[in-house]
């Protein structure tokens, strides 16, 4: 394929950080002192890296198709300089719009959520264990020191999100998505809470449940196995945050999941909603097939909406947005430290996955997840997508503070409580 070639390396020329390609026939192209080379295994495979449709390029990756040689940090400097500054947004037609719609509702029913979580948190608990912090924090930490490591930025984004709740004692505290119980249990050891989370996962469930019966604290903290709409407390609770859920929801099921918000919350309450969000207004969302790559591989079922998307939603539930913090560069610091953690050990992460699964798709879930994380540090870095903590409250017309009469909450509407 002569034409191909020479596309290929007019690309290279064309690219600021260098690349190097080599063929099935054993040619390179490309600078000679390359710190990356992808090296393919078949011909067709390289038509992708000619039209710059990276997602298809990652499929030919994860495939074994193309093999990655150099560090994760550098290919995605080449892959930030083969994609457009603002992430190539594309946006939907007025008749797409009417599609995702109706495509966001099928794919969100109860079924259909359990399927696609336990599709990702399922895949293995020692995989995660290998490059999460040693509380298997699975979302943006907060680096509230530069120099802190991933472990103490996760406990301070643990305690953030406590302190901007304003947790106290005794209070019933629902977390909306627990993971592997690290906030549940923060909350409950730290502030003295009544703590209850909920997830899809059942290798999250068995783990929490462990940490409660071995900790004695099943009289104050509980894990239920249920989807986020059919938790019915006996009576609603006095906080409620939702971290790392949000982006399971569907853009359809968003109404759906703010009125459960509202209905799960006491009047005079405060939630937390912590989320992923696109940067794109109506529904554009970043191109090249990135998104895909990460819907096909990693996150079935996951739809971003812009904050203020996100917001509108919340607010025409009743919950009333008082504080709204943008964490993204903390992601792409946390995300960072996730994939240099696995790059670090690929062989142990491949023997790990080969133990509940057969060999060949524990090499190409691997390198799935080599690209997810890697990738989803430069979108953060780059401004392609971001992540934001809107804290809410669930308005009382009876409620005050002493020096503000339409506090309508325990909101003191000043953020010493949070930083001091």
């Amino acid at each position: 394929m002569p034409a191909l070639e020479a596309l290929i390396e007019r690309k290279l020329q064309q690219l600021s950080v260098p690349l190097a390609v080599r063929l099935p026939s054993g040619r390179q192209l490309g600078p000679p002192d390359a710190r990356v080379t992808i090296a393919f295994k078949d011909m067709g495979a390289l038509a992708p890296l000619a039209s710059a449709r990276l997602g298809r390029l990652g499929d030919e990756i994860v495939r074994g198709r193309a093999r990655i040689e150099g560090s994760m940090r550098d290919l995605m400097r080449i892959v930030a300089a083969l994609v457009p500054s603002d992430g190539q947004p594309i946006q939907p037609k007025p008749w797409q719009r009417l599609l995702y719609h109706v495509h966001s509702l099928l794919r969100h029913s109860r079924d259909r959520d359990a399927r696609q979580i336990r599709a990702h948190y399922d895949v293995s608990d020692e995989f995660y264990a290998l490059w999460l912090d040693p509380r298997r924090v699975y979302s943006c930490a907060y680096f509230a020191e530069p120099q802190m490591t991933l472990a103490q930025a996760q406990e301070a984004k643990l305690d953030l999100i406590c302190r901007k709740l304003d947790l106290r004692p005794g209070e019933r505290f629902v977390d909306i998505g627990a993971g592997w119980g690290g906030l549940l249990l923060h909350a409950a050891r730290h502030y003295g809470v009544d703590a209850t989370g909920i997830t899809l996962s059942q290798n999250q469930f068995d783990h929490v449940g462990r940490i409660i019966a071995e900790e004695g604290l099943g009289d104050r903290v509980r894990i239920r196995l249920c989807d986020y709409r059919d938790l019915v407390p006996d009576q609603p609770f006095d906080k409620l945050a939702s971290v790392g859920m949000f982006e399971h929801v569907g853009r359809a099921r968003m109404g759906t999941y703010c009125d459960t918000l509202r209905r799960l919350l006491r009047p005079g309450g405060l939630a937390l909603n912590h989320g992923i969000a696109a940067s794109g207004l109506d529904d554009a969302m970043v191109g090249g097939g990135l998104g895909d790559f990460i819907e096909k591989y990693i996150f079935p079922g996951g739809e971003l909406v812009h904050v203020s998307q996100a917001i509108r939603s919340l607010s025409q539930s009743g919950l009333e947005m008082v504080d709204t913090e943008n964490l993204r560069p903390h992601y792409a610091r946390t995300l960072w430290a996730w994939s240099d953690a696995l790059e670090a050990q690929l062989p142990e992460a491949e023997q790990v996955l080969a133990r509940s699964m057969p060999p060949d798709r524990a090499a190409e879930v691997l390198q799935a997840y080599r690209l997810y994380l890697a990738g989803c540090a430069l979108a953060f870095e780059q401004g392609w997508v971001a992540l934001y903590q809107i804290l809410l409250i669930h308005p009382d017309p009876a409620l005050a503070t002493p020096d503000l009469p339409g506090a309508q909450s325990a909101y003191p509407f000043r953020r010493d409580h949070v930083y001091r």
